[in-house]
C-alpha cells in the first residue's frame, strides 16, 4: 500500500497522477486539514506533523510514503528519510528539479509556490547546486491556494492573480516555470494559456509519480497490486472544505472520506 500525505486536499494531484502511473496500486490518503496550510506555518511545526502523519501512516500499513506537500518535503523530508529508514519516502522537490534542468534551454528557471516552499529556498538551492549558471526567480503566491480550494480555476479574479504573480517572472525571460504547490496542477492549463509565451510548466505531480513508477518496477517493497475487496482510503483531520469539487476535478467523482484525526492533542 502507497502511503500519501498533505496538508489538505491539494495532495490528491499526486493521487491522479498515482493512479495514472500505478494503476491498481492501493493507496491510503492523509489529508490534515486540522491544522493547513502548512504553507505559512514554521519549519517545526511542519517537521512535527509531518513526522507523526508518517508514523500513523506506517501503523496503517503503508510499505512506502510519498510526500504530496511541498513545503512538507522542503522541510521534513530529510529528517522523515533518517528517522523512518528504511523505508522508501519520496518528495516533490528532487523530480521536479530534475525535469527543469532537463527542460530548460536559456538556463533561466522560475518557481512559484507557497509562503513557506518559496522561504524555505528548496527548489532554488537544489537547481544551483547542480548548474550554477543557472538563474532561478521565484515568486510565493499565497492566493493561489484558496482559489483553487474554491473551485475557482478558469474565474477572471485567478486569472488576473495569476497574471500578477507570473508576469515579474516573464519579465526575467524564464523558459521554464516549476509549479511549487501540489494546488496548483489544478491551475496548470490556465496558466499555459495565460503565460502563453513558449514557456514550459513543470508538473512536480507527474515528475513524482514517474519516479515512484521506476522504483516500484525495480524494487518488490510492494509486492502484489491491490486486492479484490481492498479500497483506497482518504482520511483527513477535519472536514475537508469543498472536497466533493476537489475530487471532480480530479477524479471526474467524489470520495468518500474518513474524519479523523489521530493527533488532536
Amino acid at each position: 500500500m502507497i502511503g500519501i500525505f498533505d496538508s489538505g486536499v491539494g495532495g490528491l494531484t499526486i493521487v491522479k497522477e498515482i493512479f495514472k502511473y500505478l494503476p491498481g496500486y492501493q493507496i491510503i490518503y492523509f489529508g490534515d486539514t486540522a491544522r493547513l496550510p502548512y504553507g505559512t506555518k514554521g519549519e517545526n511545526f511542519v517537521k512535527k506533523y509531518s513526522e507523526k502523519i508518517t508514523d500513523w501512516l506506517l501503523r496503517k500499513n503503508a510499505k512506502i510514503i510519498v510526500i504530496a506537500c511541498n513545503t512538507s518535503s522542503a522541510w521534513a523530508s530529510d529528517s522523515l528519510k533518517k528517522k523512518f529508514s528504511p523505508t522508501p519516502i519520496f518528495e516533490m522537490i528532487n523530480p521536479a528539479v530534475a525535469e527543469a534542468l532537463a527542460t530548460t534551454k536559456n538556463k533561466k528557471i522560475g518557481i512559484i509556490g507557497t509562503p513557506g516552499t518559496i522561504k524555505s529556498g528548496v527548489y532554488q538551492k537544489k537547481l544551483l547546486k547542480a548548474d550554477s549558471n543557472l538563474k532561478v526567480f521565484s515568486q510565493p503566491c499565497a492566493l493561489l491556494v484558496p482559489l483553487v480550494e474554491e473551485g475557482m480555476l478558469d474565474d477572471k479574479i485567478t486569472i488576473e492573480v495569476i497574471k500578477k504573480y507570473i508576469e515579474p517572472l516573464k519579465d526575467k525571460g524564464i523558459d521554464t516555470l516549476i509549479l511549487g504547490c501540489t494546488h496548483y496542477p489544478l491551475l496548470k492549463d490556465i496558466i499555459e494559456k495565460t503565460i502563453d509565451s513558449g514557456i514550459k510548466v513543470i508538473n512536480p505531480a507527474e515528475s513524482l509519480a514517474k519516479e515512484v513508477k521506476i522504483y516500484l518496477e525495480n524494487n518488490s517493497v510492494i509486492d502484489k497490486k491491490i486486492k479484490r475487496g481492498n479500497v483506497h482510503k482518504f482520511f483527513f483531520s477535519d472536514e475537508p472544505y469543498n472536497l466533493a469539487k476537489i475530487s471532480h476535478f480530479c477524479f471526474s467523482k467524489k470520495i468518500n472520506p474518513i474524519v479523523k484525526d489521530p493527533f488532536n492533542v
